[in-house]
């Protein structure tokens, strides 16, 4: 009963989570193209920076950018911040729910990193904390006045700690942790930086004094780094689903080309609202990030082991060994009612009991076996010369399908 309310308790927090994350990007990008849409005023106006007509669900809207405030404060004054911290809140719990309390299955892969449920956890922690105060300070270090210098100093912070995450947790949980430390990074520029600035402009006008621009000018640099760190986010968000990405060797290159891919796509559509989309440095991010996915997707092609069973096995025999495999590394979570501590039914609602059924999951065994995605964790011990046997079964049988 336990475990079924956790299901549940993960299935609402993830909802939220999702539904959080759709307001907190919708918002932000919105802004982003309202920014770079904006025109001269068509009555001139020095108090006015640029202003935007649209037309949206039956009606036309007229928005108008001050360039620092306007002569009066309005009553209602909206403000854009709860999707963000909401989004940050419901995904942290949902790595506790997941990955931190489940972190023998989730986190920790003992043949990468031997690690303790509560080091991992430690560990994990700290990188969330840490990639933020070490980004924070490069923002305020002289580099803040280099925007091209400072982003190839934090690609390659960010390329060291996707090299590190994957070196000490499990493939799957070094993907989500790198994911979750951006969020966290995205979520305090939020809170600790833009925020603060638009509050300091309000709290200026109601004083009738002139505001500062710096707190401003630092929350325009870091609401442009979020913009360009959200498709990366994304990907790790989906990449669970994708054992091939996060179960490759060498996963942390794939996690770095496909973040790179995703900021350059981001980088075009920037271009794009400013109908700069065919100048050289917007065709450079395009093609950049079509050159990362396209050498992601040729190097992680699947490759066939050898035919033969290393024992020389007959094929009949070679079938009771297999089923002997999946009965103690496969079938302990993959059974009509599970064995396994913590899961009620069977995941993804494979069943896997028989060889017949395997079979029928043929394509989905054989890339969750190679890329070492399954046991989750490696609850169960299967061993490399298990894995190897099953992976030539695997082969046969899909030879023999065709």
């Amino acid at each position: 009963m336990m475990a079924y309310l956790a299901d549940w308790l993960a299935l609402l927090v993830r909802w939220l989570h999702l539904i959080a994350g759709i307001a907190w990007i919708g918002s932000s990008f919105y802004f982003v193209w309202l920014d770079n849409h904006l025109l001269a005023p068509r009555i001139p106006d020095d108090e006015i920076a640029g202003e935007l007509w649209a037309v949206h669900g039956g009606g036309f809207y007229r928005a108008h950018k001050y360039r620092i405030a306007p002569p009066e404060l309005p009553a209602t004054l909206h403000w854009f911040y709860w999707e963000a911290y909401t989004t940050w809140l419901s995904g942290f719990a949902l790595l506790c729910l997941l990955y931190f309390l489940r972190a023998d299955a989730y986190l920790i892969d003992p043949q990468v990193w031997a690690l303790s449920k509560s080091a991992a956890i430690a560990l994990a922690l700290g990188v969330l904390g840490g990639t933020w105060l070490l980004y924070d300070a490069l923002c305020r270090s002289p580099l803040q006045r280099h925007s091209g210098a400072l982003a190839l100093v934090l690609g390659c912070l960010l390329g060291a700690e996707a090299y590190g995450l994957c070196h000490l947790f499990s493939g799957r949980g070094a993907f989500l942790l790198f994911g979750s430390s951006i969020g966290t990074l995205m979520v305090a520029n939020v809170l600790l930086v833009i925020i603060p600035g638009q509050r300091e402009l309000v709290r200026a006008k109601q004083q009738g004094r002139s505001p500062d621009p710096a707190p401003g000018l630092r929350g325009k640099q870091r609401s442009v780094h979020n913009t360009y760190l959200t498709l990366p986010v994304l990907f790790v968000m989906i990449s669970p689903h994708y054992p091939m990405t996060f179960g490759a060797r060498y996963n942390w290159l794939v996690l770095m080309a496909m973040s790179l891919a995703g900021a350059g796509i981001r980088a075009w559509f920037v271009a794009r609202h400013r109908r700069a989309q065919w100048q050289p440095a917007a065709l450079a991010s395009l093609l950049l990030a079509a050159v990362a996915i396209a050498a992601v997707v040729i190097a992680l092609a699947p490759q066939s082991l050898p035919a033969s069973s290393a024992r020389g096995d007959s094929p009949a025999d070679e079938d009771a060994r297999v089923q002997s495999i999946l009965a103690q590394r496969c079938t302990p979570c993959h059974a009509t009612r599970p064995m396994q501590a913590g899961f009620t039914i069977a995941p993804n609602g494979v069943v896997l009991e028989t060889i017949d059924e395997v079979r029928r999951h043929l394509p989905q065994v054989q890339q969750q076996l190679a890329t070492r995605a399954m046991p989750l964790g490696n609850l169960t011990g299967m061993t490399p010369e298990e894995r190897a046997l099953f992976l030539r079964w695997t082969d046969r049988a899909a030879a023999g399908a065709r």
